[in-house]
């Protein structure tokens, strides 16, 4: 079990802790949403949430394999959505991977990316699209 406590510290800003490391993050409104922007909004940690969570299961299978995977990019971009609630609506992945890689390592290093827990661990509501770059 990991734990992370999180402080309100005013102004729509939060400081959370992860416990076993004591790195630190912090959020703010977005200016869409009372805020500033001045950092991650929550919902923008969803989507770095599922772009790490994609690179590092990948990085799994790649060191399982050798594949050279050092340098690859997920870029998200988040939609938001007010119906019927306010919440993240969509999500578009773009993951950018070297060259380098072998050919043979494209659908392995796919199905990885789909089957991340942070992607299972979404409402099937929210419309998650993935589009892949190769560099060769």
């Amino acid at each position: 079990m990991v734990e992370v406590c999180i402080e309100y510290q005013g102004g729509l800003h939060t400081r959370a802790q992860h416990g076993p490391s004591q790195a630190a993050i912090e959020t703010d409104a977005p200016t869409d949403n009372h805020g500033k922007g001045e950092r991650f909004s929550p919902t923008d940690l969803v989507a770095a949430a599922l772009g790490t969570c994609m690179l590092t299961v990948m990085g799994i299978v790649a060191e399982r394999h050798d594949w050279p995977l050092v340098g690859a990019t997920a870029r998200v971009s988040k939609q938001m959505t007010a119906d019927p609630v306010r919440r993240i609506g969509a999500l578009a992945v773009e993951l950018c991977f070297p060259a380098g890689l072998p050919e043979a390592a494209r659908k392995p290093l796919l199905r990885a990316a789909e089957t991340c827990p942070v992607k299972h661990s979404l409402h099937p509501d929210l419309r998650v699209e993935m589009h892949a770059v190769w560099q060769d």
